[in-house]
């Protein structure tokens, strides 16, 4: 989405394509971020704490999937600097609150100007990794394209955020995850038979089929240019491509003739009575997936309807069998059956929303969740033994730490002619 969201959006706040200036921000005092801190946790430096710790990462400012996938290598440890355009841009998010930008650095370069692009090939010299999410040919144009950083530095792994690539009839169309997850067919296995499909948020193709995906081949290219021999190169991270490859299993199963190619029809898709979500009394919705039979017999058990159920094999039934899995649940609320079934390997528990997931018992237990400078939020993930991660600076105000990063990095042309 980022590419095409990047287009819209990052392009919308660069109306022009470039997508030009950013700043390398981070916590202000007072601010919902960092309690006066910059990210690290020292006075401007990063904080040496997690598996990436040493690593180097320049993010060309843009919305969704890239600044999603920057926010990831900073949670694992790497010192990432911002590129923020003066003015503004992205998300008509307060940036205090923008979580996407947690524990980054931020300095503001104009890449229109005439010594932006030096600016930010300067920050690339010393980085390990960049990541960018403008229409194809938009950062050659800027004079930060993957030519342009590599003659600067041959290590230097430049990744490429899109939504249809860097190739390809609608590489320059504008988009979003929509569109991404639509032509993958992975949003048309979403919903209910016969009615439309359910639009699944922006996690199937942004962050799954994008971010992730750059991520993966942000570190593979890493591990490859720090080998002997070894150097730098694109990476070039479509959601297109990402999200198709999250259905590869159910290729495989469409091929061996085990899934049908409709919606609402199959294992998994909420075709079958035990593998869905049901309404309680209060209108709530408890998740039941209880596949294997050991886990079904527990499931039709504890649910009170063991004597009453057809087989669950008998496929000319299903929808007997989801009627009175149905109106079992209709007759206590979503509470009472989280305690009935709570504990146990039935396999069901109760649908939360965003402000109820933080408080679940397990969550909560795992510290799955975090609250850091006045924002509860995923903590990061996942989780290492040797080298844990985590949140330690708030989001990244636009140009908040150029004087850091300008000393940190040995860039002191970041910072302002004196007059």
């Amino acid at each position: 989405m980022l590419h095409q969201l990047c287009h819209t959006k990052a392009r919308a706040a660069d109306a022009t394509d470039a997508g030009g200036s950013m700043a390398v921000t981070g916590n202000v005092p007072g601010g919902p971020g960092t309690p006066g801190g910059t990210p690290g946790g020292g006075p401007g430096g990063p904080s040496g704490g997690g598996p990436l710790a040493g690593v180097r990462v320049v993010e060309l400012a843009g919305i969704g999937p890239g600044p999603f996938a920057a926010m990831l290598l900073a949670d694992l440890g790497a010192d990432v600097v911002r590129v923020d355009r003066p003015g503004g841009g992205g998300l008509a998010v307060n940036p205090a609150y923008d979580v996407t930008n947690r524990g980054k650095r931020s300095v503001l370069v104009d890449l229109k100007s005439a010594e932006g692009p030096a600016r930010v090939l300067d920050l690339v010299e010393r980085a390990d990794v960049l990541i960018e999410g403008f229409r194809p040919g938009v950062a050659e144009r800027l004079g930060v394209g993957p030519a342009d950083c590599h003659a600067r530095n041959p290590k230097l792994v430049y990744g490429r955020m899109t939504g249809w690539g860097q190739d390809g009839p609608l590489a320059h169309t504008a988009g979003h995850d929509i569109a991404y997850i639509a032509v993958t067919g992975a949003l048309g296995m979403i919903g209910n038979p016969g009615e439309p499909p359910a639009v699944p948020a922006n996690l199937v193709g942004d962050y799954a089929g994008g971010s992730l995906y750059l991520v993966i081949g942000v570190l593979a290219a890493l591990q490859h240019a720090r080998t002997p021999g070894g150097a730098g190169q694109v990476v070039d991270a479509a959601i297109v491509d990402g999200t198709a490859h999250l259905t590869a299993m159910i290729h495989g199963m469409m091929a061996a003739g085990g899934w049908q190619d409709r919606r609402g029809a199959n294992l998994l898709d909420g075709g079958c009575p035990f593998y869905g979500t049901y309404e309680t009394s209060d209108g709530g919705y408890m998740a039941v997936g209880a596949l294997e039979q050991q886990f079904y017999d527990t499931f039709v058990e504890l649910l009170g309807i063991k004597d009453e159920a057809p087989a669950r094999k008998d496929l000319a039934r299903w929808g007997e069998l989801r009627e009175a899995v149905a109106a079992h649940f209709k007759s206590r609320t979503r509470q009472e059956w989280t305690e009935v079934f709570e504990g146990s390997d039935a396999c069901v528990a109760p649908v939360l929303s965003l402000g109820e997931a933080p408080h679940h018992p397990h969550l909560a237990a795992r510290a799955t969740f975090t609250d850091f400078g006045g924002i509860t939020q995923p903590a990061p993930a996942p989780r290492f033994s040797a080298t844990p991660a985590a949140v330690t600076a708030g989001p990244a105000l636009p140009g908040a730490h150029t004087e850091s990063v300008a000393r940190d990095w040995d860039v002191p042309a970041l910072l302002p002619k004196e007059v």
